[in-house]
C-alpha cells in the first residue's frame, strides 16, 4: 500500500481571469497535503469541464504557453490563453437549453487535434417539453468555432431539466463515448434498449454506429437508438475516464439519496438501476429490495451518503509519484475532492483534499505536465486550480 506523506503547506497563487494585469490571490488552504493549489482562472460561471490544449502545435520541442478550454453550463466555451486571459468563443448553437442541470457540459480533443483542430462538444438541447443531449463537432479558430455539425442527438427527447449526462471520452480506436442520463422521472427506461435514457453510447467520430458495438445486428424496433448503445442500467453518468495502461473504461454515477457507483464499463453488460441500489428515494422509500442483483454488473465502491461525484481521472502522470494509478473524484455535494488509493482496479482507501476550500468541485483532470487541474463551480466565481508538488 502507497504512504501519502502529509506536510502543512499554504498555496498561494496569481488569478489571471479577465484582467489585464496579474492580481495577487487569496490563500488557499491546501488541506495539510503535500501540494500546492494556485488560481488559474477565476469569475466563471458554473464551469462544467476543462480540457488543456496541446503545447507544442507548430511541431517543435519548444512548448508553447500553457491554454485550456472551459465550458460554462450556462452557455459558453472558453479560451484561457498562455497570458492568463479568458476569451469567450463564439459560435456555439443558438439552441442551447440551459435551465437546471441543462446547458454546456463536456469539451474533448480529436486524436489529430493538433493538424485538424477539431473538437467535439455535448450540451442540452432543445425546450421545457422536449430536450436532451446532443454532440457536434467543430473546429477551433482564433476566437470562434467553425464548421459546426451534429454527430450525436439522443432520443427520445424529454420534460425534465436533469439527469442529462454529457461526459465524453474518445477511446483508443478512435471512437466516441458519451454518459447520458435517466431524466430522473424516466429512471425505468435505463433498462429500456429502445431509449437512450439512462445508457452509455459509443459512436464514431462522423457519428456513425461502430460495426463492433454490442447491440448491432440484434432484433430491434429501432436500430438507430439501439445500435448506439454500449451499457445500460445507469442513472447519472457524470465521471467518465479511459485508463491508456490498465486498459478500463471508468465511469461514476449518481445514486439517488446514497448508491453513487464507481463502475468498470463493459461493453453490453447491465448496471442496475433502477433494480439495484444502495441508495433510497429522496422521501425515503426504498427504489428496490436489492442492493446487488444477478446479471448486473456490481459496483467497485459505492458512497452511502452521496458525494455527488462528477469529474474524474486515473493519474497517471510524473509529479505525483505515489499517486500513479489512483483514481481522482469531484464531490459536488461533499465540497471536496476524493483521492480514491487503487491497487490495481481494486479499491484500498479513500482520502478527501481541498475540503477546506468548500467548493463543488466539477471537474478534474490530469494537466500536460502532470499537475491535477480542478474546475471549482459557482455561479458567479467559478475557478480553475492547479495543483502541483510544493517547490522547496
Amino acid at each position: 500500500m502507497k504512504i501519502f506523506r502529509h506536510l502543512s503547506l499554504v498555496a498561494v497563487g496569481m488569478v489571471l481571469a479577465n484582467c489585464l494585469e496579474p492580481q495577487a490571490a487569496p490563500r488557499l488552504d491546501s488541506g495539510n497535503h503535500d501540494f500546492t493549489v494556485t488560481p488559474l482562472a477565476s469569475n466563471l460561471s458554473t464551469p462544467w469541464s476543462v480540457t488543456p490544449l496541446p503545447r507544442n502545435v507548430d511541431g517543435t520541442d519548444e512548448l508553447a504557453p500553457a491554454r485550456y478550454l472551459v465550458t460554462e453550463r450556462g452557455g459558453a466555451l472558453k479560451l484561457l490563453g498562455g497570458d492568463g486571459r479568458l476569451i469567450t468563443l463564439a459560435g456555439l448553437p443558438d439552441d442551447i437549453y440551459a435551465r437546471q442541470q441543462g446547458g454546456v457540459f463536456d469539451v474533448v480533443l480529436a486524436p489529430d487535434f493538433a493538424s485538424s483542430q477539431t473538437l467535439f462538444i455535448s450540451y442540452a438541447r432543445g425546450t421545457r417539453r422536449h430536450n436532451g443531449t446532443v454532440i457536434i463537432s467543430a473546429k477551433l479558430g482564433d476566437a470562434s468555432l467553425t464548421e459546426v455539425k451534429d454527430i450525436f442527438v439522443a432520443a427520445p427527447t424529454k420534460d425534465t431539466a436533469s439527469h442529462f449526462g454529457g461526459r465524453m471520452v474518445i477511446l483508443p480506436d478512435e471512437t466516441l463515448v458519451l454518459t447520458l442520463g435517466d431524466g430522473f422521472t424516466y429512471r425505468e427506461a435505463a433498462q429500456d434498449k429502445q431509449s437512450h435514457l439512462g445508457k452509455i453510447v459509443r459512436i464514431n467520430l462522423d457519428g456513425s454506429v461502430p460495426r463492433d458495438n454490442p447491440f448491432v445486428g440484434g432484433e430491434t424496433q429501432n436500430s438507430e437508438i439501439t445500435n448506439r448503445i454500449y451499457s445500460y442500467g445507469h442513472r447519472n453518468v457524470q465521471g467518465l475516464f479511459y485508463d491508456d495502461k490498465t486498459k478500463v473504461l471508468w465511469s461514476h454515477e449518481h445514486g439517488p439519496r446514497g448508491g453513487d457507483e464507481l463502475n468498470i464499463i463493459k461493453p453490453g453488460e447491465n448496471y442496475g438501476w433502477p433494480l439495484a441500489t444502495t441508495g433510497v428515494d429522496y422521501n425515503g422509500a426504498r427504489i428496490s429490495p436489492f442492493k446487488t442483483l444477478e446479471g448486473t454488473q456490481p459496483f467497485v465502491k459505492d458512497w452511502v451518503p452521496s458525494i455527488a461525484p462528477s469529474g474524474m481521472t486515473v493519474y497517471n502522470g510524473t509529479l505525483f509519484k505515489d499517486w500513479q494509478g489512483d483514481i481522482f473524484v469531484g464531490g459536488l455535494a461533499s465540497r471536496d475532492l476524493r483521492h480514491l488509493e487503487m491497487d490495481g482496479i481494486k479499491f484500498v482507501k479513500e482520502t478527501k483534499l481541498l475540503s477546506k476550500l468548500n467548493g463543488r468541485v466539477r471537474d478534474v483532470k490530469e494537466d500536460l505536465d502532470g499537475a491535477l487541474l480542478v474546475l471549482i463551480e459557482d455561479s458567479t466565481n467559478g475557478q480553475l486550480l492547479r495543483l502541483a508538488p510544493p517547490q522547496n
